[in-house]
């Protein structure tokens, strides 16, 4: 069975003049039908013969992704989706107000290797990677909740994006086609804990997305210490790369920072951040970071955040701390996976 939302226009021509033996113009149809109009079933493709369309139910699929649970903030209007997938995994996406339009943040994968001591997604490890179509899947079915289009896209969900990269260059290629839903590449934020054979071949691409790199502590010790990753890949190779990126795509670089109390969030390391990515055209996101039931982290307190901006700010870094969204919906990413499989407990009712 093939899976049909997974394939770019190029490849679904060849499959439908090849494979079915249809003329060229019925791909530009199932196309229209799979991205434009976003149908689940071949029924609805009412402009196709019924006779091609039994054909297709009879060797292909549209990826299912169909939401699960909602969770909705009444105090921004930020909604959280958990989407189960055609095997019965899940996955979560976040769905984002701001002035210039909606925003939906999506999973890469269904869990995460990389193992980073403040995350929930990469508790239990990784399931799998999630195909070109599930990750469409994901931004189709946000906008069928919603009734709306998005207007950017964050890769910032469950999973490492760069270790899922074909399939994700696989998604973009489809998402941002004239024929799609023509998102442009400028409005698409990758957020990736620093694997650099995935950066480079970002860079050789050129794109035109944002890369976000999840930094997090400003030298090898602290940074290895809470991204396992960092041991393989540690921060001088990280960095060389991030100011190559910027050489080669004029694109600035974000620096996510997720500020953990006792861990990271002292003035030496804001001034040790500072130092590190001198020189450097830059954005730093710093961010609370969330609690976690199975995790001892905790974050930094109000207090020790604003000293840290403040410090950065001081030594010339460009930083803010991120406005936190649907926080009275809190589910950290990955934890609302977690809760719905009965692994993690849902928090007690507020005042409880």
């Amino acid at each position: 069975m093939t899976d049909l939302l997974s394939l770019p226009m190029q490849e679904l021509t060849r499959w439908v003049t090849q494979e079915l033996g249809e003329p060229k113009y019925r791909a530009k149809q199932l196309y229209d039908w799979l991205h434009k109009k976003q149908v689940r079933t071949f029924g609805e493709m009412s402009s196709l013969p019924a006779a091609l369309r039994q054909r297709l139910g009879e060797t292909a699929f549209i990826a299912p992704v169909e939401s699960r649970l909602k969770l909705e903030s009444q105090l921004d209007g930020t909604k959280k989706f958990l989407f189960a997938l055609g095997d019965g995994n899940c996955v979560e996406a976040v769905w984002m107000e701001y002035h210039h339009g909606p925003s939906l943040c999506i999973s890469t994968q269904v869990g995460c290797r990389m193992g980073c001591k403040f995350c929930a997604s990469t508790l239990g490890g990784l399931v799998r990677n999630l195909t070109p179509g599930e990750l469409l899947g994901e931004v189709y079915e946000a906008q069928r909740q919603t009734g709306r289009k998005i207007s950017s896209l964050v890769l910032m969900g469950i999973g490492e994006p760069l270790d899922n990269l074909q399939n994700v260059l696989t998604f973009l290629d489809i998402l941002c086609s004239e024929e799609g839903q023509h998102l442009g590449y400028r409005h698409i934020s990758l957020s990736t804990c620093g694997l650099i054979p995935g950066i480079r071949e970002l860079m050789d691409k050129k794109l035109g997305l944002t890369l976000s790199i999840s930094l997090h502590a400003p030298e090898d010790g602290a940074r290895s210490a809470i991204m396992p990753v960092n041991r393989q890949y540690p921060i001088g190779e990280l960095m060389e790369v991030c100011r190559e990126y910027f050489a080669v795509t004029g694109r600035r670089i974000s620096y996510e920072y997720a500020l953990i109390d006792g861990v990271n969030d002292t003035q030496e390391q804001a001034a040790a951040l500072a130092r590190l990515l001198e020189g450097q055209i830059c954005h730093v996101n710093l961010i609370p970071v969330n609690p976690v039931a199975e995790r001892e982290t905790r974050r930094s307190s109000r207090a020790a955040v604003e000293r840290f901006a403040r410090r950065l700010g001081e030594l010339g870094v460009n930083a803010t701390v991120r406005r936190e969204l649907g926080s009275d919906i809190s589910a950290a990413c990955g934890q609302l996976r977690r809760r719905a499989a009965g692994v993690t407990p849902y928090p007690p009712p507020s005042g409880a």
